[in-house]
C-alpha cells in the first residue's frame, strides 16, 4: 500500500468538511447559495490555472479535446452540484451528517464502479470485506445523523 496517497486522501476529507464550511458561511454572507457556488469554483478556477501555467504542462491539440467523449465533460457540472448541496445542506443537517451522508454515498457508488469496472476503473469484486465496511459505514452513518 502506498502510505502517502492513504494519508493525501484522509487530508483531503478533513479539507472537505472545512470547504463545508466555508462555502456554508460565504453563502450566509451572500444569502445565495448559488453565488456561494459560483464564487467557489471561480477561486479554484483561478487557482488550478495558476498552478496550471506554473507547472508549464503541454496541452492536448484541439483534435484530441475534439475527441473526448461527451460525459467525461461532466465532472464540473457534479461537482458545481455537488457544492451548492453542501453550501444549501449544511446550515439544516450539520456538517457531520453531510459528510457523513455523503461518504456513504461515495462508498456505495465506488464499491458499485470498482465491482463492475465502470467508468474505466480496473475491477475490484464487491467481496465480503467490502459489503462488511458498507454496512459498518451506513451504521456508522445512522448514528451520527441520528443526533
Amino acid at each position: 500500500m502506498n502510505y502517502f496517497y492513504m494519508l493525501l486522501a484522509f487530508l483531503t476529507g478533513i479539507a472537505i468538511s472545512v470547504q463545508a464550511g466555508v462555502n456554508a458561511n460565504l453563502r450566509q454572507s451572500l444569502a445565495n447559495p448559488v453565488l456561494a457556488a459560483a464564487i467557489s469554483f471561480g477561486t479554484g478556477f483561478v487557482a488550478l490555472l495558476i498552478m496550471l501555467l506554473a507547472s508549464r504542462a503541454s496541452t492536448p491539440s484541439l483534435e484530441a479535446v475534439r475527441q473526448v467523449n461527451w460525459w467525461k465533460w461532466t465532472g464540473g457540472i457534479i461537482g458545481a452540484v455537488y457544492v451548492t448541496t453542501v453550501i444549501v445542506s449544511v446550515p439544516k443537517i450539520g456538517t457531520a451528517s453531510l459528510v457523513s451522508l455523503s461518504v456513504a454515498g461515495q462508498l456505495l457508488a465506488a464499491v458499485v464502479l470498482d465491482h463492475y469496472g465502470l467508468l474505466g476503473f480496473a475491477l475490484h469484486p464487491a467481496n465480503g470485506w467490502r459489503l462488511l465496511g458498507m454496512a459498518l459505514i451506513v451504521a456508522g452513518v445512522l448514528l451520527v445523523v441520528r443526533n
